[in-house]
């Protein structure tokens, strides 16, 4: 059978919810990586289900997962995975983490789904196709200046004492800073509720599905220097209702 690739991700986010869902809310094992991030029995089976339907579907693309790694990570065509970003949110029984799952094609992200299998919020964008949220198409909020801007972002602890000093300045300045989200806040700023997020130490897995979800819905996602983002950036992302508002964002964060 064949699918295009919007059916195809949104079979890939039905079998990561399914891997998920039973997991949520009981007791679970956690844990911990290298770099100290927390994972589950619920991370490695939802990209196993994942790359299990990849392998069926789409064997010459390549693969790149936060648990299992980089498979034909130089192919024309690669999925990037995030099982569940947000595992902190996802071990204290939070429905605010999501699965993240992109398409690059030629190192550009062409395609994306945010999905949270709890509450049942599923964003999803393609190169045909405007950013849509539970089928209903979203749009972001223009032509708001920083002063009156509500922005987002996971944890003001995500930041190095560097980084974060320069996200205190774009604090300082918005009318309103939310903390706690994840994945879900970018689906936010697609949606028009929030203005902008700002992040930093974020890897290709954290970010590459979240492009074509702020893009498609009429947003801009760069990094802090206001540049697209690239599979050599160094994770800080500011996504934004316009690039007036990426822009302003950007002069506070270069002081």
């Amino acid at each position: 059978m064949s699918l295009s690739d919007l059916a195809l991700a949104e079979l890939l986010a039905e079998a990561a919810g399914a891997a998920i869902r039973p997991w949520f809310r009981r007791p679970v094992l956690v844990e911990t990586k290298a770099d100290f991030s927390p994972v589950t029995a619920a991370d490695k089976e939802a990209e196993a289900a994942i790359r299990r339907l990849l392998e069926q579907y789409r064997p010459d693309d390549g693969v790149i997962g936060e648990e299992y790694g980089d498979d034909r990570a130089d192919a024309e065509r690669v999925w990037v995975l995030d099982p569940i970003d947000g595992t902190r949110a996802f071990v204290a029984g939070r429905p605010l983490f999501g699965t993240l799952i992109g398409l690059m094609e030629q190192g550009k992200p062409v395609l994306g789904i945010i999905d949270q299998c709890i509450i049942g919020d599923r964003w999803i964008a393609g190169p045909d196709q405007p950013t849509m949220l539970n089928g209903q198409r979203v749009h972001v909020r223009h032509g708001l200046e920083l002063g009156a801007a509500r922005i987002g972002t996971t944890s003001p602890h995500a930041f190095d004492p560097a980084d974060f000093a320069c996200f205190d300045r774009v604090r300082a300045a918005a009318r309103d800073t939310l903390y706690g989200g994840d994945c879900h806040n970018y689906g936010l700023v697609a949606a028009g509720h929030l203005d902008a997020v700002v992040e930093s130490g974020l890897k290709l897995h954290d970010w590459c599905a979240l492009v074509p979800i702020i893009t498609r819905a009429g947003g801009v996602m760069t990094d802090w220097e206001g540049q697209p983002l690239t599979t050599s950036s160094r994770g800080a992302v500011i996504a934004a209702g316009d690039a007036d508002l990426a822009a302003a964002i950007a002069e506070r964060l270069a002081g």
